[in-house]
């Protein structure tokens, strides 16, 4: 893992075994508690830690971004765009897979980015998290694998049912999991006993724009 910098927001990168062009490029957002200033923190928890432990390596470039003490992630979207759009430039990664995922925090900074950059990300996975249900229909297009803890009483499982439903509703394919026992770190049972991150990895879109117009 590579500790980074881009347009003031510090990132890890990480390589694959075999590093090339054409690979797919995933963006990890994690939750409140590992916002800056402190880089090592992003490996405190789930996938930055499992990436630093060999628990997790897949054939892919992954970005770990560090949100600023005092801000989330809804704050910092251009900024993220920017850094991602950098990276997958100067790694030559396949600009069709590009995909987004979080937890808390992170779930709800995974929507915001899809949600403003619809034509961009090839698939978002948010966990625990939410968002502005009525932009859901820029979603409609996009592959979308949410979840969360039925006992969630940080971030009420509502906040995703009404995400996925309106994705739905405006003739989307989104999906929800949902986890009965879990309360707020449900992240371990998304990441570790479901096929998601395979999934990321497979989803590819046919209608890339590139980064010119995406928001909308």
């Amino acid at each position: 893992m590579e500790l980074k910098s881009f347009n003031g927001m510090n990132y890890w990168l990480y390589t694959p075994a075999a590093p090339g062009a054409g690979k797919p490029l995933v963006t990890f957002l994690h939750g409140a508690g590992e916002r800056g200033p402190e880089p090592e923190k992003i490996f405190n928890i789930s996938l930055p830690k499992w990436l630093k432990e060999g628990r997790w390596a897949p054939d892919a470039y992954v970005i770990c971004p560090q949100c600023p003490a005092g801000f989330d992630w809804n704050s910092q979207v251009e900024r993220l765009k920017s850094v991602i759009d950098h990276e997958a430039k100067a790694l030559q990664s396949d600009r069709s897979r590009i995909s987004i995922t979080g937890l808390s925090m992170g779930g709800f900074g995974t929507w915001a980015m899809g949600i403003h950059y619809p034509r961009f990300f090839s698939a978002i996975a948010p966990i625990c998290g939410g968002g502005l249900s009525w932009r859901c229909g820029n979603l409609k297009e996009m592959p979308v694998w949410a979840f969360h803890g039925e006992q969630d009483p940080t971030v009420p499982l509502r906040n995703s049912v009404e995400m996925v439903d309106s994705v739905n509703k405006n003739g989307g394919n989104a999906r929800l999991t949902v986890f009965h026992t879990a309360a707020h770190g449900c992240w371990d049972e998304a990441y570790g006993t479901t096929t998601v991150l395979n999934w990321l990895l497979e989803q590819k879109r046919t209608d890339f724009e590139g980064h010119k117009g995406d928001a909308q």
